[in-house]
């Protein structure tokens, strides 16, 4: 089935230096755009990290300090990525909790200010886990009937996780789906709202879900002490957790979003 958008739908993956979104880096970056008449452009390109890939990490996907040493570093790279996502949703394979905020720390450390809240994010794993509950080689295989040839590369797995999304369209538009508060639905249509919404695993405020929205919609911290209290209200009564988290290692995304919620209670 092929997809119905409103906009285009930027489909990408990273390699990266390791799995820590606050200290490590971009080394390949590659994006499948799919334009709403159902063209398609695609290219990769090499990121050099501004530092030491370990042995582990070229291990998974084969990139070594030689191979991105004549690269643009993100920061330079940075400005032509946001334009090729600008006016996109974003769709990706464990997008939602990896690729997508590394992605927003970058953007952060190269001082581009790109604004994620007015997009969809489609992660085609989640929609597959809760369907299926697979790895995306078994997906390419269960849901396209082909072997995944060159995974862990990431042009590989950008085109895999698009014809993967369009195969499960096909298998699941008309399955009826029961979450865990038993409510009944079809949550697989041809309608970016609806997937978005499908593939998320929760109401995330920051993309590392350290601040989640409530049942009423009030941003409330998601771990720690404070777990489930807004944090209005922890920073009215603690005014010192805010400047803790500010000097902790949190993300630079979430620290952007605590920022601007301790900043919106000022002018109340």
């Amino acid at each position: 089935m092929e997809l119905t958008l409103k906009r285009p739908l930027v489909f990408f993956d990273l390699e990266t230096t390791g799995i820590n979104i606050v200290v490590d880096r971009i080394v390949e970056i590659s994006y499948l755009k799919i334009f709403t008449d159902g063209t398609e452009e695609q290219k990769t390109q090499r990121i050099n990290p501004e530092m030491p890939i370990p042995d582990k990490s070229t291990v998974i996907h084969g990139i070594t300090d030689e191979d991105v040493k004549d690269s643009p570093t993100f920061r330079e790279y940075a400005k032509t990525f946001s334009k090729i996502i600008e006016g996109s949703d974003i769709g990706g394979f464990n997008s939602n909790k990896f690729d997508i905020p590394l992605l927003a720390e970058e953007f952060l450390r190269a001082g581009v200010d790109f604004d994620f809240k007015k997009r969809h994010f489609i992660d085609v794993q989640v929609i597959f886990h809760k369907m299926e509950k697979r790895t995306l080689g078994a997906a390419y295989k269960f849901y396209c009937g082909k072997e995944l040839e060159g995974a862990h590369g990431a042009a590989a797995d950008t085109k895999a996780t698009y014809e993967v999304l369009k195969a499960q369209l096909d298998r699941y538009q008309n399955i009826d789906f029961e979450d865990t508060d038993g409510k009944i639905s079809k949550p697989i249509v041809n309608d970016m709202d609806a997937l978005s919404g499908f593939s998320s695993h929760n109401q995330n405020v920051d993309f590392a879900g350290r601040i989640i929205f409530n049942e009423k919609g009030v941003e409330v911290f998601n771990f720690g002490k404070y777990k489930g209290v807004p944090v209005e209200q922890v920073f009215e009564k603690d005014p010192g957790y805010y400047s803790w988290m500010l000097n902790g290692e949190f993300p630079l995304y979430t620290k952007k979003v605590l920022t601007q919620i301790k900043l919106r209670g000022m002018k109340k």
